[in-house]
């Protein structure tokens, strides 16, 4: 089963502030629904509450620690993350975990792959990536996109697989 950490993060790991993103890249929205679209998708509560609707063609499951969580019928509520992959294994052998700060740091060490899309700009912000430790991760394809009329920034995408210690 591959548990697939997807993220958009400044060279600063920077996510976003207030619970948005500090850009937009309408080229890497593209690639997080060709890539997520027919998978589970995992993410915190706050996350999920900054979509006007859930997101089409995805299983979404919501980590919280309000046991009182109310959600639309569709969406799985679960409160923890072991929770959230057994949810999610019984729809697919392939999860997404979208975010956010917090929940990229708890499904780290359960992580077999990371899709990040390296912005090249730094911001100011209130939810961060974790540290990827090249130690434990190999960097194996990377795709650069530079700065366009369209997006304001440069970035590259960066597929990582953990290493077998």
């Amino acid at each position: 089963m591959k548990i697939i950490l997807i993220a958009a993060a400044a060279e600063n790991n920077a996510l976003g502030k207030d619970n948005n993103l500090v850009w937009h890249l309408p080229d890497d929205f593209k690639r997080f629904k060709k890539l997520t679209s027919h998978h589970p998708i995992i993410m915190g509560r706050k996350t999920f509450e900054t979509f006007p609707k859930p997101l089409p063609n995805r299983k979404h499951i919501v980590i919280t620690r309000k046991q009182d969580y109310k959600a639309p019928d569709e969406i799985v509520v679960v409160n923890s993350l072991e929770d959230a992959i057994e949810a999610g294994k019984k729809e697919d052998d392939k999860l997404y975990v979208i975010g956010g700060g917090e929940i990229y740091k708890l499904a780290l060490d359960q992580a077999t792959h990371i899709e990040l899309t390296r912005v090249h700009e730094t911001f100011e912000a209130d939810a961060f990536f974790p540290e990827i430790d090249e130690n434990r991760w190999e960097l194996i394809n990377t795709e650069e996109h530079q700065k366009d009329e369209r997006h304001a920034y440069a970035f590259t995408y960066l597929t990582y697989v953990k290493r077998d210690l």
